[in-house]
């Protein structure tokens, strides 16, 4: 009777750990996580033979179901992939790939406690990231500074504090809404102030700003256009120009100037914070992420006089930089006071297209197929929009649909994110490095397979 009994068909946990597929996946997805996917597929079983749902399947095809199981556990969790895709900040790829001295700086900070809001000289409690203000003013110029959790935290933050109540003046053609549906209007109004309009889309002019101004009028806000550009009959007004106006009736200018570029490099257009603070801006705001190349931060520059208010404002503490970011955005901040092209943004933008062709044949041999093509790169992460870079990839083409081929690159570990294009799927170097070369080849023929 009980050689009839389906349930003493199935196998114990313990024999199932046993099994060569089942020692592998513990190693990749912990025992833990293996033993609870074999444990609670073992019941999904028991409950279909109490039904009378068939016959036990056999024990290499459990641990299947179950390493089925872990992967599918595993898709919304964090974990590392290579970026072939020819966009170095990938917003969806979480943008700037930190310099090894900042993943020190957040071990460090991480495994242990540091001096957060201790000063180690007097023995007492110090102000949070004094030394990260510091820094941020030696490789800028400006007075002060300090950083909040995010750019969209930094604007809202500097309006809050220096405009709720009255106006803002913006310019109709910088009314710009970037990435999750994030617009300047909405942030104004967050801020408590209200928005006024000035100018058209494609053109403004200093009269305009003038014309508007009244007793309510607190702050001239200029917005970078970091994702898109307007082309032909425009015209709009430099922060020199509006410090000038600012000045005459005792206002403040607050420049948005979202990527947060601090050196000027070829072929970037964009203002640099120490630019815009020099042409007369109170205050400068950028996001850390992007082409500063440091953790998702926001930072905020200027008069001491304009940043005061941003300390002492009660959303400060809201939207303050935990003691990790902040420690990685300081060894970033120092790598660009001493080392500017060791921070991985900055020595990808500046690559040379002969650079970028070797890597990728060097891929092509590894991999023993594809054609190396010219393809252009970019920022990304909206910076430096329609400013392309030259840029090589591999191209595959094969019996595998291009569709195909990068589903299953998605899904390998690494997973590796390409583009289709050219008839083909595209692996551009511009993101790639050079040790990740193995990992890449190693992915292409597992897909393959």
């Amino acid at each position: 009777m009980d050689a009839d009994n389906p349930f003493r068909k199935l196998p114990q946990v313990q024999r199932l750990l046993e099994i060569a597929e089942a020692r592998g996946l513990g190693a990749a997805h912990g025992r833990a996580a293996l033993t609870g996917a074999l444990r609670s597929r073992l019941a999904e079983l028991r409950l279909e033979l109490a039904r009378g749902g068939g016959t036990a399947p056999p024990a290499d095809v459990i641990v299947a179901q179950a390493a089925q199981a872990l992967e599918q556990a595993g898709q919304g969790r964090l974990r590392r992939v290579i970026n072939a895709t020819g966009i170095v900040l990938h917003t969806n790829l979480g943008r700037a790939p930190l310099a090894a001295e900042a993943v020190a700086a957040v071990v460090d900070a991480a495994a242990g406690y540091c001096n957060l809001e201790h000063d180690l000289v007097t023995g007492r409690r110090g102000r949070r990231g004094a030394a990260l203000e510091d820094l941020l003013c030696e490789v800028t110029g400006a007075e002060a500074g300090l950083a909040v959790n995010n750019g969209a935290a930094a604007i809202l933050l500097a309006l809050s504090a220096l405009a709720a109540g009255g106006e803002v003046i913006v310019s109709r053609g910088e009314m710009v809404e970037i990435g999750g549906g994030f617009r300047i209007p909405d942030v104004i109004r967050q801020g408590g102030a209200r928005l006024v309009e000035v100018g058209t889309t494609n053109r403004t002019n200093l009269a305009d700003y003038r014309a508007a101004i009244t007793a309510d009028t607190r702050v001239l806000l200029k917005v970078h256009q970091s994702n898109f550009r307007t082309i032909g009959f425009t015209r709009e007004v430099p922060i020199a120009e509006l410090a000038g106006l600012a000045k005459e009736n005792g206002l403040l200018v607050v420049a948005d100037l979202g990527s947060g570029l601090l050196h000027r490099l070829p072929a970037m257009a964009e203002p640099t914070l120490g630019e815009a603070l020099a042409a007369g801006a109170d205050l400068a705001t950028c996001s850390g992420d992007k082409l500063l190349g440091g953790p998702q931060a926001g930072l905020v520059l200027g008069r001491t006089a304009a940043v005061e208010p941003l300390r002492r404002h009660p959303l400060m503490r809201a939207l303050r930089l935990d003691k990790m970011a902040m420690a990685a955005l300081e060894a970033t901040l120092g790598l660009h006071r001493d080392r500017p092209r060791s921070v991985p943004v900055m020595a990808m933008l500046t690559q040379e297209p002969a650079l970028l062709h070797d890597r990728a044949r060097r891929l092509q041999t590894l991999l023993g197929i594809g054609e190396v093509v010219p393809t252009q790169g970019y920022a990304g992460g909206g910076s430096l929009p329609e400013e392309a870079r030259e840029s090589s990839a591999l191209k595959i083409v094969s019996d595998i649909s291009a569709e195909e081929l990068a589903g299953r690159l998605r899904k390998g570990r690494p997973a590796v994110i390409g583009r289709i294009a050219q008839g083909g799927l595209l692996l551009d170097m511009m993101a790639v490095r050079d040790e990740d070369l193995a990992d890449v080849a190693a992915a292409v023929q597992a897909a393959m397979r």
